[in-house]
């Protein structure tokens, strides 16, 4: 599937930091502490976070996988791209981070020689930080992208910052086949939403599959995770302009899965409500894009569509479990619209309280570097 090709590729980009040849004026010293932040992500329960399918039990019935089962894969890729970004930063640590400074090294997989650049006090999207690093792969610093690899933007007390990835710049080797895609991370512990700890997950440019082969495929994603004690509450959507479901009439084609979530760390429980907005769709409220395009209404409708005279009964039976909320266990989906149980209560009444993006917005959705 898409997403774990997507991971995959990632993971080639963390080792390629992992084996860097430096040359720089003066050497680290062991002691020396790295001013690079120490944490960049929040966690997110296994539980809405998997790269596992998830196998049908009742052929007859939908049961929840085919859309929860992607959820959960989808909410993983942003997951994994905020573990990439925290193990980037710790790789670039051991290289004694630790003031203003730039120097050179070459890319253990590409070859390719690397400028890495650190500067203080800076302003990047109106918001000061106290320092930047850039990494450019210096043979594209003439490209219009100014060949940018990585930028990290933070301050660190507390902990706050943005990170941008191009991995095409810092890998050629393995990394082509994610051609311009842009990846960024927003990290806080500032407490600007009402959390511990916050992050934002922004991904565009993603290439897609054949459309035969793999229809589901991303192009675009936003997801926002908020950590509260053992709480982490998620939303988001992520783009597939080749989606569809029963046909692919042209009109029938594109959706996000548009969502929100919540899970209980210590129990590794979720609830999660998914909408099938259209791609193009300019809208921000609640209650349409997870109400009047929820899983179960836009089946419904295009079901009928595709067969007008088709029992009800039938239709009712197949979609039994596509009601909301999606009740999640460490083992993956449980059920929809009947709560297994009143260990989901808190976080169930959570989700009433969270939106995913405008469906226009993540579709247009756009990650620039700081020039």
């Amino acid at each position: 599937m898409k997403t774990k090709k997507i991971i995959i590729l990632l993971m080639a980009v963390l080792f390629s930091f992992s084996f860097q040849q430096c040359t720089k004026d003066e050497e680290p010293k062991p002691e020396d502490k790295s001013i690079l932040p120490e944490r960049f992500k929040v966690d997110i329960p296994d539980a809405i976070s998997s790269n596992t399918s998830y196998k049908c039990t009742n052929i007859d019935a939908i049961d929840g996988n085919l859309v929860y089962e992607h959820l959960t894969n989808f909410i993983h890729v942003g997951e994994a791209s905020a573990d990439l970004f925290e193990e980037i930063i710790m790789a670039i640590a051991v290289n004694g981070i630790n003031k203003p400074m730039s120097f050179s090294f070459v890319g253990d997989d590409d070859n390719r020689t690397k400028n890495l650049v650190v500067i203080d006090n800076v302003t990047f999207n109106g918001v000061s930080y106290n320092y930047q690093l850039t990494i450019t792969d210096a043979e594209s610093e003439s490209n219009a992208d100014g060949g940018n690899a990585l930028q990290v933007f933070w301050s660190n007390e507390p902990i706050r910052g943005i990170a941008i990835l191009k991995p095409y710049n810092i890998d050629r080797t393995n990394d082509d086949n994610l051609g311009n895609a842009i990846y960024m991370i927003e990290y806080s512990e500032a407490g600007e939403y009402g959390y511990d700890a916050h992050m934002i997950v922004s991904i565009v440019d993603l290439p897609l599959e054949d459309p035969s082969v793999e229809p589901y495929s991303i192009n675009t994603l936003k997801m926002f995770a908020g950590k509260k004690g053992d709480i982490i509450d998620v939303y988001g959507n992520t783009n597939h302009p080749n989606a569809h479901f029963f046909n692919d009439d042209a009109e029938n084609i594109g959706f996000n899965w548009a969502f929100v979530a919540s899970g209980d760390e210590s129990a590794d429980i979720g609830v999660a409500e998914v909408g099938l907005p259209p791609s193009n769709l300019d809208e921000t409220n609640r209650s349409v894009l997870l109400e009047d395009y929820s899983i179960e209404n836009v089946f419904t409708r295009l079901i009928y569509e595709e067969w007008p005279t088709i029992d009800s009964t039938s239709v009712a039976e197949y979609l039994q479990n596509t009601e909301a909320p999606g009740y999640f266990n460490s083992s993956g989906f449980v059920c929809g619209g009947t709560s297994p149980g009143s260990e989901y209560d808190v976080i169930e009444l959570r989700i009433k309280d969270l939106t995913p993006y405008n469906p226009y917005d993540i579709t247009n959705l756009e990650i620039n570097f700081n020039d």
